[in-house]
């Protein structure tokens, strides 16, 4: 196991804090590491309707582009996750959902971050007011389930959480783990 010698520097952010260490191995070896402590995230695959998942076009800033994902979010101080991905759902498409059921969870940068994102599917969508106005979402879009996984292969959807989503929302359905009437 690593041991944490001492902290060599720290950068405070609004919503994560970053520190790099240094450490010891357990060859007794000395090497720095970064950890970065981000609030857990919930992101939401929202049925339109049993073939029709909505999604939003995002631009990010780390990579220069406009993205197609998942709508999704940071859970903020004294939210659960399903508060949370309730709230992002209405902030981010203007759609509130009548049921909301955790499939997955999974640690993104495991490597360095302790964020963890929680994966919810969505069904009984309130046909929805216009999208809160933010600097976030430039449009909100409805695919269909069927073509997702080519919009994956071909690199139209990239974005990870909304890969994972895809992928784990496909196995529990081919494995009978969501139950049809959750899309009534």
């Amino acid at each position: 196991m690593e041991e944490k010698i001492r902290t060599l520097g720290i950068l405070k952010a609004r919503h994560f804090s970053a520190s790099l260490d240094a450490v010891r191995m357990p060859s007794g070896r000395v090497t720095e590491r970064i950890r970065i402590d981000h609030p857990e995230a919930a992101a939401i695959l929202a049925f339109a309707d049993v073939d029709h998942i909505l999604m939003v076009r995002q631009f990010r800033y780390a990579i220069g582009c406009e993205t197609l994902e998942i709508p999704a979010g940071k859970v903020d101080p004294g939210e659960s996750a399903e508060m949370c991905a309730g709230r992002e759902l209405m902030e981010e498409t203007g759609r509130r959902a009548s049921r909301l059921a955790e499939i997955f969870s999974y640690y993104p940068a495991i490597g360095y971050a302790n964020e963890v994102i929680r994966i919810f599917v969505a069904s009984g969508l309130d046909s929805g007011s216009d999208r809160e106005e933010n600097d976030e979402v430039s449009a909100t879009e409805l695919v269909k389930l069927s073509e997702a996984h080519d919009m994956i292969m071909s690199g139209r959807i990239r974005d990870g959480k909304t890969v994972i989503g895809l992928s784990v929302l496909r196995s529990r359905l081919e494995r009978g783990e969501i139950p049809g009437n959750f899309f009534l």
